[in-house]
């Protein structure tokens, strides 16, 4: 198994552990360093534009951070709000950087928002705020999260980030594919 170096842009324990989840089933070992950095974009945010851009922001900042402390790659996670033709939607953006610049991004799931967690949002609560109230629990976004409030516990906030992590490593993993 091969050992790296990773930074992670947040010390949400939900983006953290999927972080090493995803190294771990992609067969490394993980030296993991948790630098909590700004996204850059709104607390909220309301777009895939903007989502993502809140993930490559933080990825480039722990990169820059760990100028000091090398690392291998550094990864940032964005979670947010997108609205369609169909509704409200949660989407979840991830990006890897490496040394080099070379960047990987990769994009989560969706679930359609019912209508009460968006009433929330459309007068200025955060995703995690209105499910913290909803589901009458604390901290829904360090832990299920919404989708797994939502399905049961069958997909949570923690895995889909593991699966967004290894779609962003695939710029890496599969490079062969991506530097023709």
């Amino acid at each position: 198994m091969s050992i790296i170096r990773v930074g992670v842009g947040s010390r949400n324990p939900a983006k953290t552990e999927a972080v090493k989840e995803a190294f771990k089933q992609m067969g490394y070992e993980v030296i993991l360093s948790s630098i909590p950095v700004p996204s850059g974009v709104s607390s909220q945010p309301f777009s895939d534009e903007e989502t993502m851009r809140g993930a490559v922001n933080r990825a480039n900042a722990v990169m820059q951070l760990a100028r000091e402390e090398p690392l291998d790659f550094a990864v940032g996670l964005e979670g947010g709000v997108v609205e369609t033709p169909c509704g409200y939607f949660v989407c979840n953006w991830g990006a890897i950087c490496d040394r080099e610049g070379k960047l990987g991004i990769g994009g989560g799931i969706r679930i359609q928002l019912p209508d009460t967690v968006v009433r929330y949002l459309k007068k200025g609560a955060e995703l995690g705020e209105a499910m913290d109230v909803l589901s009458q629990k604390r901290e829904t976004g360090k832990q299920e999260g919404a989708i797994g409030i939502l399905t049961g516990n069958a997909i949570t906030r923690r895995s889909m980030f593991r699966d967004v992590v290894i779609c962003a490593f695939a710029r890496f993993q599969q490079s062969i594919w991506y530097e023709k």
